[in-house]
């Protein structure tokens, strides 16, 4: 299975009355992602499946991950991905979907790198996801205590 771990893009600032959740991208958040993305695709990520935390900005990451990567890919959404979800919780909602060959996850932080290093069976590593960063993790077994393999990752300043 390969797993996309995908951090939401650069969003707006929360003000007075607003919820965190309800933060949504900024255009710049959205041509950053574009354009990871876009290097995502040279790359083959076709996804099957997208799942995304019900946070407006992850939601929205999705959406453009579902216009620039996979059409047909079905969008699901998943308190297992929120920002202080723990990688555990994450693998298992993954893990129950692993008839797809490609998953993409929009989360946050600091899941998305809690979750890396937990798929890579290094839970005492730390990765640096910045905001519309994307990962290729494989793993080979969708067991409780997966044992992935890096493939790739790309930073918003390097697609």
């Amino acid at each position: 299975m390969e797993i996309y771990l995908l951090r939401h893009g650069i969003a707006e600032e929360g003000r007075a009355g607003m919820r965190d959740p309800e933060r949504a991208l900024t255009e710049e958040g959205k041509r950053r992602l574009r354009a990871t993305l876009k290097r995502a695709s040279e790359a083959d990520a076709t996804p099957s499946l997208i799942l995304t935390s019900p946070y407006v900005r992850a939601r929205q990451t999705a959406e453009i991950a579902l216009k620039c990567l996979a059409a047909g890919a079905v969008v699901l959404e998943t308190g297992a991905l929120t920002p202080g979800s723990d990688p555990e919780t994450a693998w298992d909602e993954i893990r129950l979907h692993r008839d797809h060959a490609q998953v993409l996850c929009s989360s946050h932080e600091p899941l998305c790198g809690l979750l890396a290093a937990f798929l890579l069976g290094a839970p005492q590593a730390r990765m640096d996801f910045k905001k519309g960063a994307m990962a290729r993790i494989d793993v080979d077994s969708a067991g409780p205590h997966p044992r992935g393999v890096l493939k790739w990752m790309l930073a918003p300043k390097l697609a």
